[in-house]
């Protein structure tokens, strides 16, 4: 049988026969009294049902989001799988429009190398007979991705026959006709460096066009001198502006030509340090004296110990030219 409970109501007075405060006390069959929850107790109690029927939707909560989050991964590695499908597509793509065979050009002595970045691709270049046969030319660019590299060669490719028709035109007035073509094709992100030379058979006369970040240097064997060739102007852009001028330097015997891309310079080592043009520039005067292949695997060398051997982020190409001993230079008619 439940013990039963008695409520007890005390009046108080003082000693002047004034009321007091109730006294309530409750107590069971064994006279012992039973706590009265205070209002506190009341409001605590109140508060533990929320925070519990919180947790609990909060929980619930976590459990969609998981789920969700689960569903977001699995997208996300679809996606990615994807997209390194169709990097190694662009690359294998990239790889074959890169020429791996050049023309015999008589006087000078070449030594290329093209590495391509399995990360961001975009480097075209080329030695190419000119419809002029007594020049010649040398093209090396550096494209932003794989898109904007495709659209440079694609506008270079339509661009041939004009080329040929203006043989008496000048490198930065070719340039200028390219960069009217690809502006239109080209995003706000998207960024070309070029060089672009024509060189005299009969005199060795470097005529050329340098825009962005792409390294050009000629070195005198006389003097050892190793100087930078001129920039003509900034990066190809969407917002381009016309380059007004080529420049022009003088190759003699034993003189040597250097072109290297962005993805050259811009390894970085731990300290997050870019390679640069000085860099470049020391890797040929500490290599050696003669031989193209030689010179141009110093350079690549000290790149790759610089980046501490990882591969590339972006594609690199070296380009050195050499001019032959025994070159006999022709007066221009």
């Amino acid at each position: 049988m439940a013990p039963q409970q008695c409520l007890f109501i005390n009046h108080f007075v003082d000693l002047d026969g004034n009321p007091g405060p109730l006294d309530i006390t409750r107590q069971g069959s064994d006279n012992k009294p039973l706590m009265v929850p205070s209002e506190s107790e009341v409001q605590l109690k109140q508060r533990i049902r929320e925070l519990e029927d919180e947790v609990f939707h909060r929980e619930q909560d976590l459990a969609r989001f998981r789920r969700e989050l689960g569903e977001a991964n699995t997208r996300l590695e679809s996606l990615i799988a994807q997209i390194a499908t169709d990097l190694r597509a662009a690359e294998a793509i990239q790889r074959l429009m890169v020429p791996t065979e050049f023309p015999n050009i008589s006087g000078l002595e070449f030594s290329t190398k093209f590495i391509p970045s399995a990360v961001s691709g975009g480097d075209y270049f080329d030695i190419f007979e000119h419809d002029d046969p007594m020049h010649f030319g040398i093209v090396a660019a550096s494209s932003s991705g794989y898109a904007t590299s495709s659209l440079f060669m694609s506008v270079l490719l339509k661009m041939t026959s004009r080329m040929e028709a203006r043989r008496g035109s000048s490198p930065h007035e070719i340039l200028n006709l390219l960069a009217n073509d690809l502006r239109p094709g080209l995003r706000e992100e998207d960024r070309i460096d070029i060089f672009y030379a024509l060189i005299d058979r009969r005199t060795f006369d470097l005529h050329y066009c340098r825009l962005g970040d792409v390294v050009g240097l000629v070195q005198d064997y006389a003097t050892g001198e190793l100087r930078s060739l001129k920039s003509s102007g900034g990066v190809v852009t969407r917002d381009f502006a016309a380059v007004a001028e080529s420049h022009k330097v003088a190759l003699n015997p034993r003189d040597r030509l250097i072109v290297c891309t962005r993805g050259v310079t811009s390894v970085t080592n731990t300290d997050g340090e870019a390679f640069g043009q000085e860099r470049v520039m020391k890797a040929v005067l500490e290599g050696p004296k003669r031989g193209v292949h030689e010179l141009r695997n110093q350079i690549l060398y000290q790149v790759q110990k610089f980046g501490q051997y990882q591969d590339p982020k972006r594609d690199q190409t070296v380009v050195v030219a050499e001019v032959k001993d025994r070159v006999i230079k022709l007066a221009k008619s």
